[in-house]
């Protein structure tokens, strides 16, 4: 692992000079000594097997976290988190660890475990389940391709945390069939009206995606959102660029008859190093 060391003083460096490279991140301006080896040791040293195993795995991990991505983006673009893509490939390796079919360095998404990923937030800042207390049931029917999300009536200030400046907000929700293998995807989505953050009771709210693949032999996601709005002479806005919105992934469907959904008691929380023996 590389040496890495915060910059201090007045003057902020960013670039490289000598064998140590100034850059700024999330946690401020860093500097590192260059490190790695060289790439035909890399390829070919039987010391690196192990390693070259675990970055093969960790590639596979980052496309199928991209095709994910891709696939529900109209619906992500509505929240904001920096760190979710590195959460995601972290949930991803967890999927690919699991697989008990293949050897080490070619365990892939489709033989390991997505059902592990039920659950995830997109906006860890904003988890669904610190933001809507009201019940939802959320269905997956892989014979008709519908992908449903039904909330009954409730009261929006006891059951929804809102930030401050909230008039409105809006329930969002899509469907999508995702080829890992191919990376493509069939997307459907749908929002409710805007609904008024105020102690009213709510009318029941029909949240329904139709990919319009019947029999589907691809892994089935559905997930589940709030946006809040603010009302200005009629109009709607966006409430921070989505800092406060969430979203997540409620119901999967893999198609592996006897997948269980992953008790949240159970989750680890994410470790940003993954370990060399696993």
């Amino acid at each position: 692992m590389c040496d890495m060391a915060r910059q201090s003083g007045i003057i902020k460096l960013k670039g490289t000079i000598g064998d140590i490279t100034f850059y700024k991140s999330k946690d401020g301006y860093l500097a590192r000594q260059k490190g790695g080896v060289e790439k035909d040791r890399f390829l070919n040293d039987p010391n690196f097997q192990r390693t070259r195993e675990n970055a093969a795995e960790f590639g596979r991990a980052g496309k199928a976290s991209k095709a994910l991505c891709t696939a529900i983006r109209p619906v992500l673009n509505k929240t904001q988190d920096s760190r979710m893509i590195s959460r995601l490939v972290r949930a991803m390796m967890r999927v690919i660890k699991a697989d008990q079919v293949s050897n080490r360095g070619l365990r892939n998404v489709l033989d390991g475990e997505l059902i592990l990923l039920q659950g995830f937030d997109f906006n860890g800042n904003a988890p669904l389940s610190a933001t809507v207390y009201a019940p939802y049931t959320a269905t997956i029917n892989r014979a008709t391709g519908l992908l449903d999300v039904e909330v009954p009536s409730f009261t929006p200030d006891s059951q929804i945390v809102a930030p401050g400046g909230t008039t409105h907000f809006r329930l969002v929700s899509a469907g999508a069939e995702v080829d890992f293998e191919n990376e493509t995807f069939v997307l459907a989505q749908s929002v409710s009206e805007e609904i008024p953050f105020n102690n009213t009771a709510t009318s029941a709210n029909s949240l329904s995606n139709d990919i319009r693949v019947t029999d589907s032999t691809k892994p089935l996601f559905l997930v589940l959102g709030i946006e809040f709005l603010q009302e200005v002479n009629g109009s709607f806005y966006a409430l921070n660029n989505g800092a406060f919105n969430a979203l997540n992934l409620v119901a999967i469907d893999t198609g592996i008859d006897g997948a269980v959904p992953p008790d949240p008691d159970d989750e680890e929380e994410d470790d940003p190093e993954e370990e060399e023996g696993d």
